[in-house]
């Protein structure tokens, strides 16, 4: 009887554990990507912030009307069809079939309508485009109608954009929240759908496959093409320590490291199953003065730090090796249609002695500098030290001020006086994309309040950005550009600092990475092995 009892006890054990297998098979069965991406994901409104991190979490959730090919040349993604009139005064832009948010309602023209007025309320590029507009509107649920005041250049540019704050579509419920305010309902229509119930930040993000989700017919071309999605499951997980990361990686434990410290590079050489890249685009540091508060309230001030920047200290400190910087004094990114060399004679090469002749002009008083440190993305922990060296070397009071990302993004944003909570200096890092012309460079946005952290007023600038967005032809344009970087290097916009590319590793058990510009995107890839 006993020996029955145990049997029987026994048997009842051996079901139980074989019904949870059975329950967790779904899960074990999923492809999944696991990666380490560059910072933590805080703010999940990529209209609210500009944040790189933010802009491709906007990838996975949103769609947009059109996207850029990887010869930078807008093409329809959410649009299936358009016209513009002779006078190039009139868009219409009719929506594929298919298109359908998260929660089951469709993709609507008056959705698409209210998205690009948050956008354009809140974005550089989108600010400029909704000057020239006269009418935004939706004739029927599938059309949007865009009547323009006279001929506007950057129409379809402006509508593909992926850098900065990219135009991304929203239900009508969840865009007519003020772009001052972040939403709280991450919905979009695109290839993934973001998991709240199990964010957890500074641990994990997860994004499940939209079994929805219409994507194009043309293969994957950048941020245009088809959005082909072939795994169930991306999650991307905090690991802080990069040679954590790193021996992650190389355990099988996660799939990618979306940006490697470049230092850990030799560890990686001689591991046949991990892949290393270098980014296809390089990305500008830059460095931004405060214009409301002193000192560089005052422009002379301002122009000190021209003279007082040597770029090769900051790539050097920040990157190491010379096969993934270069230095580069244009506005616009070397090697862009738009480079140039005016206006730069004599700046950024450490001339410490005119620096510190333009701080005794200006009657420098010795107040102290509140220089921000961003201390968890490996490629911008070192900017801040060596700011702080160099300014220190031409006469400053230097505090500087660390903290991590997120944290320096709320402060960077705050117009307070640098001792209550504000800042002096800030400096970052942005995809050329960024900063190709004049009206896309967040930073060459002068119109005072509305303008970008670092709030730089001039008129003349923004007269000048209009003209470039107006300009017939290329070569006007170029002229433009120039005479625009001319003038902001001289009133201090901002500095660029030169620039560098990512490196990256995946597994060689992951195939299908695709790497455009500005935002690591995640169609395409798939699982290969285990």
């Amino acid at each position: 009887m006993a020996t029955q009892v145990f049997r029987k006890t026994h048997l009842m054990k051996l079901l139980a554990t074989l019904l949870a297998l059975l329950i967790a098979a779904p899960a074990w069965a999923q492809s999944t990507i696991r990666i380490v991406m560059h910072s933590d994901l805080k703010i999940v409104d990529p209209i609210w912030a500009s944040a790189q991190i933010s802009r491709t979490h906007g990838y996975m959730v949103y769609d947009t009307l059109f996207g850029l090919d990887p010869d930078l040349k807008p093409q329809p993604q959410m649009v299936g069809s358009w016209t513009v009139d002779p006078a190039g005064l009139v868009y219409t832009f009719v929506l594929r079939d298919g298109l359908a948010w998260h929660d089951g309602a469709p993709v609507t023209a008056e959705d698409c309508v209210v998205s690009l007025r948050r956008w354009g309320s809140r974005d550089v590029m989108g600010l400029k485009l909704s000057a020239y507009i006269k009418e935004l509107s939706a004739p029927d649920a599938r059309t949007i109608r865009m009547e323009l005041k006279q001929p506007y250049g950057l129409v379809l540019e402006s509508l593909a954009k992926p850098a900065g704050i990219v135009p991304f579509m929203m239900p009508k419920r969840i865009a007519e929240v003020p772009a001052t305010q972040q939403i709280k309902e991450p919905i979009g229509s695109g290839p993934f759908i973001f998991k709240s119930d199990e964010w957890r930040p500074g641990d994990r993000v997860v994004y499940v496959k939209n079994p929805k989700y219409v994507s194009r017919a043309e293969p994957p071309s950048g941020f245009a093409g088809g959005k082909p999605v072939k795994v169930d499951r991306v999650e991307w997980l905090s690991i802080a320590d990069p040679q954590t990361a790193v021996s992650a990686l190389g355990n099988g434990e996660i799939d990618a490291v979306e940006s490697l410290s470049h230092d850990l590079l030799p560890l990686l050489a001689k591991d046949k199953s991990i892949v290393v890249a270098r980014g296809a685009y390089p990305s500008q540091y830059n460095l931004r003065p405060n214009w409301l508060h002193p000192p560089f309230d005052n422009p002379k001030l301002r122009l000190a730090l021209a003279y007082a920047i040597d770029q090769t200290e900051y790539l050097q400190s920040a990157i190491g090796d010379a096969a993934f910087y270069r230095t580069c004094k244009t506005y616009y990114a070397c090697g862009t249609p738009l480079a140039t060399g005016a206006g730069t004679e004599g700046l950024l090469e450490g001339d410490l002695a005119r620096a510190r002749e333009l701080v005794k002009e200006a009657g420098y008083d010795g107040r102290p500098i509140v220089l921000l440190h961003i201390t968890d993305i490996a490629v911008l922990a070192s900017l801040a030290p060596v700011a702080k060296a160099q300014l220190e070397r031409i006469g400053f009071k230097v505090d500087m001020v660390s903290s991590d990302w997120q944290t320096h993004l709320a402060r960077v944003l705050r117009r307070d006086p640098p001792g209550q909570r504000g800042w002096n200096v800030t400096l970052s890092s942005t995809g050329i994309l960024d900063v190709a012309n004049p009206v896309t460079s967040l930073f060459l946005n002068a119109a005072c309040e509305k303008a970008s952290a670092g709030w730089p007023c001039d008129a003349k600038l923004e007269e000048l950005r209009d003209a470039f967005a107006l300009a017939p032809d290329t070569a006007k344009r170029k002229a433009i550009a120039e005479e625009i970087q001319v003038r902001g290097l001289q009133l201090g916009t901002h500095y660029p600092l030169g620039e560098w590319f990512s490196a990256s590793a995946v597994s060689t058990r992951t195939s299908g990475w695709l790497r455009p510009p500005s935002a690591s995107v995640f169609w395409g890839v798939e699982k290969t092995g285990r």
